[in-house]
């Protein structure tokens, strides 16, 4: 190939992101993006600056769980029609039309509350907007698989992750810094004005034609012979089985067939893999707020260049994973996350808000997310079946998520407990003061470092994963 080849296969290359489909998905990504904080460490925010106990907070940060329950009710937007609008835009762009006036008006609604006095509202309202930000998901990533083809997948990807992350940005860093020098009413309509970027562009896009994916045949077929033993039954209640046998019984059947005994064990080390990192996120941002941190200092460390810390740890994942495999990295993954979480406990020791110190924290807890994610990521991929990748990621993920959010909505109350135990208990008194701890910040100190603890169930379950991996590879 000559000189004039290879730069103009680059730059034919590069032209991929230029196509209207990947240019689509940069500003779909981003309407992905944006709900998400503003219903988790945003809002926990807003609630501790006005006073709102570290308890309630914890509780209400129990509406993430919405994200990790959506499968529940996956299958209806993937099959339900709705009235008149799904004959006008299609069956995708319909419900992620309805998702994203659900997000936009939720948060309107949220701007209009008091934590103070309208706390209940708030959660309500933080409720519709999470519930329409995970239907957006379903309808979206669904969207996305059919309105490309696998040429540009990877492109599409790229793109999306790219709006993804600086709506993340947006309602991270941004919401404060309005905040900071306008008002929490005020950063929450702004929120729910960028709300519009999603709505213009599904009534922009077209609707993608239904594809038939790969791995379609073996499911359809085990379909074809379940609904063929079941043909006696009356036919509501057969088509009602059939649905339920190919989405949902198959998808767990071929996880077991492959992995028998060991699959119990992957499911538990999934469920455990980031529990100490998501429960201690519950209460980071109430701790920076307690500790005297500004939030345009809380913006510009925990989110701008947490942010950039977290790309160089994704990418770190990415090279260790080529270089090393998944499985052998998912041990010093687990205790890495868990161990970053004694940084908090030292910034809460200092009890003084030192930036530098919080920068460190920032700095090793985002990099070894963005490392550890990696990692999770290409093992979760590794562990599905290609007739069924959809339902079985989306399961994976879920359970990755769901008992962190569970545990965390505890945070609030444990942190409150530890905090008078600190007061009231000698010897948390005596423990701590040896260490120098400030006894304003002693219950924080106390619930990092058991937050800490919270992850060796996954380290000991990520050792004999590895060891099983080691031993055998089952067919994908």
């Amino acid at each position: 190939m000559s000189v004039a080849d290879k730069k103009r296969g680059w730059r034919e290359t590069a032209a991929i992101y230029a196509h209207p489909r990947v240019v689509t998905f940069l500003f779909l990504g981003f309407s992905a993006g944006l709900p998400f904080l503003l219903v988790f460490s945003t809002l926990s925010a807003w609630l501790r600056a006005f006073g709102v106990s570290r308890t309630a907070i914890g509780f209400i940060s129990w509406i993430g769980i919405t994200y990790s329950i959506k499968f529940v009710w996956s299958p209806v937007v993937d099959r339900v029609p709705l009235p008149f609008i799904t004959r006008w835009l299609g069956r995708r762009r319909s419900w992620m039309l309805l998702a994203q006036s659900g997000i936009g008006l939720g948060l309107i609604a949220m701007s209009f509350c008091d934590p103070t006095a309208d706390l209940w509202w708030l959660a309500v309202f933080a409720v519709v907007v999470a519930f329409s930000s995970a239907t957006q998901d379903i309808a979206m990533d669904a969207f996305r698989i059919e309105a490309t083809d696998e040429s540009l997948q990877g492109a599409t990807a790229a793109t999306y992750q790219l709006g993804y992350r600086i709506a993340v940005l947006a309602a991270g860093a941004g919401a404060l810094y309005i905040a900071q020098f306008g008002s929490w009413p005020l950063a929450y309509r702004v929120m729910a004005a960028l709300a519009l970027v999603g709505i213009a562009t599904t009534l922009t896009i077209s609707e993608p034609e239904k594809r038939v994916a790969a791995g379609t045949a073996e499911r359809e077929g085990k379909i074809a012979a379940f609904a063929l033993r079941h043909a006696g039954l009356p036919k509501a209640l057969r088509e009602a089985m059939i649905w339920v046998y190919g989405a949902i019984v198959c998808p767990f059947v071929d996880f077991f067939a492959r992995f028998r005994w060991m699959a119990l064990v992957l499911l538990a080390f999934i469920s455990l893999f980031r529990l100490s990192d998501i429960a201690m996120g519950v209460m980071a941002n109430p701790f920076y707020i307690d500790m005297g941190f500004t939030l345009q200092q809380i913006a510009n460390v925990t989110k701008i260049y947490g942010f950039v810390m977290s790309i160089l740890g994704a990418l770190l994942g990415g090279v260790l994973v080529f270089r090393l495999g998944a499985a052998r990295l998912l041990a010093p993954s687990v205790f890495l996350i868990a161990s970053a979480n004694l940084t908090f406990s030292w910034l809460a020791v200092l009890g003084e808000p030192n930036q530098l110190v919080l920068a460190t924290a920032i700095s090793i807890d985002n990099l070894v997310t963005g490392m550890a994610g990696s990692v999770f990521i290409a093992f979760l991929s590794g562990l599905t079946n290609t007739a069924y990748t959809a339902t079985q990621y989306a399961l994976f993920s879920s359970i990755m998520t769901l008992p962190g959010k569970v545990i965390g909505g505890f945070s609030g109350l444990i942190v409150d407990t530890l905090q008078k135990g600190w007061q009231d208990v000698p010897a948390f008194a005596t423990v701590l003061g040896a260490l120098g701890a400030s006894p304003k910040f002693g219950g924080y100190a106390i619930f990092f470092a058991y937050t800490t603890l919270l992850g060796l169930p996954a380290l000991v379950l990520a050792v004999v994963v590895r060891r099983s991996f080691e031993k055998e590879t089952p067919p994908s």
